[in-house]
């Protein structure tokens, strides 16, 4: 649990998405997170990922804020929005596009189902990575690569042209590995076009893709260290490439093991019988749920 060194000052973060109300594990990482930030004596940002608009309920922001709130977890500067910032996602958008690095996709939810994807590299420590993208085959990837002058034109072009109405790929460096020292899972390797392939930043329907959106906000605030749970380790492989190609500095990392139902399966927002809400009316005090948060699953 010994934090990482720098020559920056402490600053993480809590990233609470909407969707739905925060349950045990997110109690657990959200602890970890500001234990860490305060043990640093460091700074802990809250930022609510309300990035897209069809799923995300200004119901479930309130319920995050007051269930941090009532757990104790504080934070230090005013809290911000990600539907507040599209402005920086599209100008990091053009950004990679004009540097040859992402392109658009034509091809269809259904066609990307029917893909055979071959299995993900599991993180050491962890249990096998859930992941919901599979290998892109490359169907839709341009002639040239990333730098060249060829297709400047073109790009351009999108540019002016904006990135609604089709999907956007950001092209990764097949056989490529890509390494980083976790602070909770100690090293990792994943190799890009074999663990995962070209992956969504952008949207048809005009919303920017989670992976963009973080890399833009962290680097933006200043995190100096990314506290999340095991879940997103293949997440920061892909993202350690955003941050390269837009020539941004990134953050350590610390994933936290994930909780999981007595079933065995790892918790999710469906779990409304272990959601802190639902907890709090049964009675459960907040160090209680502090403690249960701690170990898994949930004794009663």
């Amino acid at each position: 649990m010994a934090l990482p060194p720098s020559s920056h000052p402490y600053r993480g973060r809590l990233a609470p998405s909407p969707t739905g109300l925060l349950h045990l594990g997110h109690a657990r990482t959200f602890a970890v997170a500001h234990q860490r930030a305060r043990a640093a004596g460091g700074t802990l940002l809250l930022r609510i990922d309300d990035l897209d608009p069809h799923r995300s309920r200004a119901a479930f922001a309130e319920a995050a804020v007051e269930d941090l709130r009532w757990l104790g977890l504080d934070w230090d500067e005013a809290p911000c929005r990600q539907s507040e910032r599209r402005a920086y996602y599209r100008g990091a958008w053009e950004r990679l596009v004009l540097g040859g690095w992402v392109y658009p996709c034509q091809c269809s939810r259904r066609e990307l189902q029917q893909l055979a994807s071959a299995p993900h590299e599991t993180a050491r420590g962890a249990s096998p990575l859930p992941d919901d993208e599979p290998v892109y085959p490359g169907t839709c990837r341009p002639r040239w690569q990333p730098g060249e002058n060829q297709g400047a034109a073109e790009r351009q072009a999108w540019c002016a042209a904006g990135p609604s109405g089709r999907n956007w790929r950001f092209r990764v460096p097949d056989a490529r590995a890509i390494e980083f020292a976790d602070g909770s899972f100690g090293p990792q390797k994943f190799i890009a076009g074999e663990a995962f392939g070209d992956f969504a930043i952008w949207r048809r329907d005009d919303v920017p893709s989670y992976q963009l959106a973080v890399v833009v906000d962290d680097a933006a605030t200043g995190i100096t260290e990314v506290v999340r749970g095991a879940d997103l380790l293949l997440s920061t492989a892909r993202q350690l490439l955003l941050y390269r190609a837009l020539g941004l500095s990134a953050p350590g990392w610390f994933h936290c093991p994930l909780m999981l139902d007595r079933q065995g399966e790892r918790l999710a927002k469906r779990n409304d019988a272990l959601s802190i809400r639902a907890l709090r009316e049964q009675g459960y005090s907040a160090r209680r749920v502090l403690e249960e948060a701690g170990s898994a699953p949930l004794a009663r």
